[in-house]
């Protein structure tokens, strides 16, 4: 395949979307292969797997660990943070695993305090600060069930604890003086950072210039295709520079411009040996996808490449539900097919599905039995 430099290489919709799903490795069967190691090097090739606490289905980071690595299990992940050390939490867009490989690029933010200047961190006092840290000095790791002797506050946001040390916790985990070292469930096991990494010194920090760099490729490897927000998902104060290292990029023919239908004024970028191969999968694979997935997590860029507009339901009443509470997109092949939102019985040990809505071409005819077959696998995945 042939273009010229520097003006936007025209790409069909259906090819940008083989070009993302291939970069997102949801186009192959195992392509980390299995066992503990698979889950390290996800971590490290999608750049980071999201945390969040709803619990209907399977946690998220299980889950969108679970759509790439067929065998997975629990205990690879709390084997790599925990015990080989390879993944540790902090604060991209969300809260996430990143691998420990990367950690020089948020040592700044933690020294920097970055996130530790919520609101609701405001009443955290150093006295606060030098209570936890000794606890942990003298005990060793620690969960806020090991402290009891807390004199209850009240919330100053919905996302606060009325408990004065797990705020001071948690303001100590973002400016990196603590590491989160285990993770049962939502309950957070919080160690010296230092010590859990077996640091004689720390890494030296990232350079702001180093972060761009790091950001960009990320984004190219886990994207494939790549536009600025989708670079800077929630981070729109590096628009700018990261703009700025792309057109670099394009006059040292590195980058291609892209031109995508239906795109209107948004400009995409890729890597010219991106257009020189056709990641078209061998075979249809069928993955139900957390709406926290890396694939759906940026819903404007699912809506151009898929055609598909995901609604997040969560937090609407019931009544304004289109989807249902936590709709699960379906893809097979690269085409989002429907949504379906899942309720795991724990006690009863099923999967029940709340409602199940067609979407794009999807239909009962052609997919429904390809899905079953994997919503079964789901199940058994959900109550192993």
């Amino acid at each position: 395949m042939s273009w010229t430099a520097g003006k936007p290489h025209v790409l069909a919709k259906a090819r940008a979307r083989r070009i993302w799903l291939h970069a997102q490795r949801l186009d192959t069967v195992a392509p980390f292969g299995d066992g503990p190691e698979a889950t390290r090097l996800a971590v490290e090739h999608l750049g980071y797997v999201q945390i969040d606490t709803i619990n209907v289905i399977e946690r998220c980071h299980h889950h969108i660990l679970y759509a790439r690595i067929p065998g997975y299990q629990r205990a690879h992940l709390r084997q790599a943070q925990s015990i080989d050390k390879t993944v540790f939490e902090f604060w991209t867009h969300a809260l996430s695993y990143l691998p420990t490989r990367d950690i020089r690029f948020y040592l700044g933010a933690m020294k920097g305090g970055l996130h530790a200047e919520r609101r609701w961190f405001g009443t955290v006092t150093p006295r606060d600060l030098r209570k936890v840290l000794a606890l942990i000095r003298k005990e060793g790791p620690i969960t806020i069930r090991d402290i009891d002797d807390d004199v209850l506050v009240e919330k100053n946001h919905p996302w606060a604890s009325r408990k004065p040390s797990k705020r001071a916790l948690q303001v100590a985990f973002y400016k990196g003086v603590v590491t989160i070292s285990e993770r049962v469930g939502m309950l957070k096991t919080y160690e010296l950072m230092d010590r859990h990494f077996g640091w004689d010194a720390r890494p030296r920090p990232a350079s702001e210039r180093q972060i761009l760099d790091y950001l960009l490729e990320r984004a190219l490897r886990a994207q494939g295709l790549v536009s600025i927000d989708s670079v800077c998902h929630l981070d729109a104060r590096r628009k700018k520079a990261i703009r700025r290292l792309i057109e670099a990029g394009v006059r040292r023919k590195e980058l291609v411009p892209v031109t995508l239908d239906g795109a209107g004024k948004v400009e995409h970028w890729v890597r010219p040996e991106m257009l020189d191969i056709d990641p078209k999968p061998a075979q249809e694979l069928v993955h139900i996808l957390s709406p926290f997935d890396p694939l759906v997590i940026q819903r404007k860029r699912l809506q151009l490449f898929f055609d598909y507009e995901h609604r997040f339901e969560a937090y609407l009443p019931k009544e304004k539900r289109v989807f249902g509470y936590l709709a699960l997109p379906v893809l097979i092949g690269d085409e989002v097919v429907a949504a379906i939102d899942l309720k795991t019985d724990r006690g009863n040990r099923k999967l029940q599905i709340q409602k199940w809505t067609w979407v794009g071409r999807g239909s009962h005819r052609s997919h429904k039995r390809q899905i079953e077959e994997e919503l079964h696998r789901f199940e058994r995945f959900q109550l192993h």
